[in-house]
């Protein structure tokens, strides 16, 4: 842990030419964060400009005490919708609260969320605990941010179409009140603004990436309304006046029993955000050359986040579209974030009149057009191509967000408690395999080449797994299964190369197999095996039961001396099948 871990990059920050970069890299991901901002606060159910108030100080915050230079913190869709979906269920569809009800019974939820999560994270960096983020695996994520992309895109539909949306228990049902009214109910105007920024964001993307298209279609969409008079033209929804100034430094409301509530939705989010955080980080880190602390970087957010609740914030996290404006807009060091987070400053103090007349269906559509880039099937097929448990993981969590949406949190845990069952019937019934000799030299699996060539007084076995708690009873019964299969073996070797660690478990089961055969005269050998295995066994007495002289390097010096005992005068005409010469 460093406690000023931005002393490695001030003195960079100081060059002339690096703050022009910085401040031009800080001025063009502000231009895209506040309309972001803004949609983010309405997916997390907060009246629009609390976006802004979570635009500068978890900015800035996570950029001094994070270890990336060019990770944009702030809001970001998946972490506003997990938002809504813990604080939803506690106290009601925001979207039927006046601006006062949400501010007084919504907003307090979603601040002491953000004070929970960062401590969470801040915990978790203090003490070195990063690794706990790897209980969510890759293809759960994948399966989970395809899920939760394609739920915060359809969650926008009705504010695209203008029509009223239903907040229940089944998300599916929401969705298809939605659908049902589009013929009939469909508010033109609304349709129009939101339907011509998509158009307007797809189009810069596609032909003019350079130039942020947010920006032109709020800067339009904005004239546009105030010319026609959208507001009038009911239920035409506009953000409306935002309260101008920056937000008062006040306490998060620290309510035990909703502290309790919102613990394991903190969690999920104090990980989902991480993991999106520091994904986003190595990658550009791969490209800048720089090196990334994740333990660092989970205390940048978690700090970033305690102090964002202090001004009214709720759970910020690392973006990846901004963060690759950041890095294209060719942004040096953390001082990119300062100067973003001083430019929110200043539309607070001063220009939030200008986003008045900003129809709230442009906001839709912003978040529809982020999320769009967040679906990715190929992901998926990946993983199960790379392993069909990864696939089945992956595509159970996204099933499984979908449905259970809105309850986001919950999808997510049943893909990682499943990730982690399918990891632990991998590890209990590891893969072991009877070896023969192949023509090569090499000794390969008798379940794959049974015609090699085998010894029928040795069984000869690999056990590529690690010997714990969890599979000594696995490993200790296919041993005594070879053994009945071969009743005239007189020796077993246990080709170790694939065993990482041994436990208690595993040292207590070797030894009596040890026993149990050298009872019924038969030998067991072992090789390859690893020094934190052999220094276990040193440790426990169990190098001394087994003896020096049954330990090897390599299977053909264990082989070699097995051998020697069973022919040491060359008789029975030296048969030794195993060994590499009479292959």
């Amino acid at each position: 842990m460093k406690l000023l871990p931005f002393m490695n990059w001030l003195g960079e920050a100081k060059n002339p030419t690096t703050i022009r970069a910085d401040l031009i890299a800080g001025i063009t991901v502000a231009l895209v964060l506040i309309p972001q901002s803004m949609a983010y606060a309405q997916l997390a159910g907060l009246p629009p400009y609390y976006g802004l108030y979570i635009s500068f100080m978890p900015v800035i915050i996570a950029a001094l005490w994070g270890s990336s230079k060019q990770l944009a913190t702030g809001p970001v869709a998946v972490v506003s919708l997990l938002t809504a979906s813990a604080i939803i269920p506690l106290v009601g569809d925001p979207g039927a609260m006046t601006e006062a009800q949400m501010i007084s019974i919504y907003a307090p939820l979603a601040i002491l969320l953000a004070f929970l999560v960062g401590t969470f994270q801040l915990f978790l960096g203090v003490f070195k605990l990063g690794v706990i983020v790897n209980f969510l695996s890759h293809p759960v994520i994948v399966g989970f941010t395809n899920a939760a992309a394609m739920i915060i895109g359809l969650s926008q539909l009705n504010k695209i179409f203008g029509v009223s949306k239903e907040r229940s228990e089944s998300f599916v049902n929401d969705i298809w009140g939605v659908i049902q009214q589009v013929p009939d109910h469909t508010h033109i105007p609304t349709f129009l603004f939101g339907a011509s920024a998509i158009l307007i964001l797809w189009g810069f993307k596609k032909y003019l990436p350079k130039i942020p298209g947010v920006l032109v279609a709020v800067a339009g969409t904005i004239v546009v309304s105030w010319m026609v008079g959208y507001e009038a033209m009911r239920p035409g929804a506009v953000v409306g006046t935002i309260p101008e100034g920056l937000p008062s430094f006040t306490m998060p409301t620290f309510d035990l029993d909703m502290m309790g509530t919102l613990i394991t939705s903190a969690i999920v989010i104090s990980l989902v955000g991480f993991m999106e955080a520091i994904s986003i980080a190595k990658a550009m880190a791969a490209k800048t050359k720089d090196r990334i602390d994740p333990n660092q970087e989970l205390i940048g957010q978690g700090l970033g986040n305690i102090t964002g609740s202090f001004f009214q914030s709720y759970p910020a996290s690392g973006s990846f579209s901004r963060s690759a404006v950041n890095l294209g807009a060719g942004a040096k060091t953390g001082m990119s974030s300062v100067f973003t987070g001083v430019i929110v400053v200043i539309t607070l103090l001063f220009l939030t009149p200008l986003l008045y007349h900003l129809p709230k269906a442009v906001l839709a559509a912003v978040i529809i057009m982020a999320v769009i880039g967040l679906i990715n099937f190929k992901a998926v097929i990946h993983a199960w191509h790379a392993s069909k448990h990864d696939g089945i993981a992956s595509i159970v969590t996204f099933v499984a967000t979908l449905g259970f949406a809105p309850h986001l949190d919950k999808g997510i845990m049943v893909g990682a408690g499943l990730a982690i069952l399918l990891y632990l019937y991998r590890t209990i019934s590891p893969r072991v395999a009877q070896l023969g000799r192949f023509e090569d030299g090499t000794l390969r699996d008798l379940r794959v080449y049974p015609e090699l060539p085998t010894d029928e007084r040795i069984i000869l076995i690999r056990f590529d797994g690690s010997l714990y708690f969890a599979n000594v009873a696995y490993f200790e019964d296919t041993i005594l299964a070879a053994v009945a299969d071969k009743p005239s073996a007189r020796y077993v070797l246990v080709v170790g190369d694939g065993i990482n660690e041994m436990d208690a478990s595993g040292e207590e089961v070797l030894r009596h197999l040890i026993e149990r055969l050298r009872g019924n005269g038969i030998f067991m050998v072992v090789s390859g095996l690893k020094r934190q295995v052999l220094d276990v066994m040193r440790h426990t007495g169990l190098y001394e039961i087994l003896g020096s002289g049954n330990i090897y390097a390599t299977e053909d010096q264990a082989l070699s001396a097995i051998y020697d005992q069973i022919n040491p005068y060359g008789d029975e005409g030296n048969f030794c099948p195993l060994m590499p010469e009479k292959a």
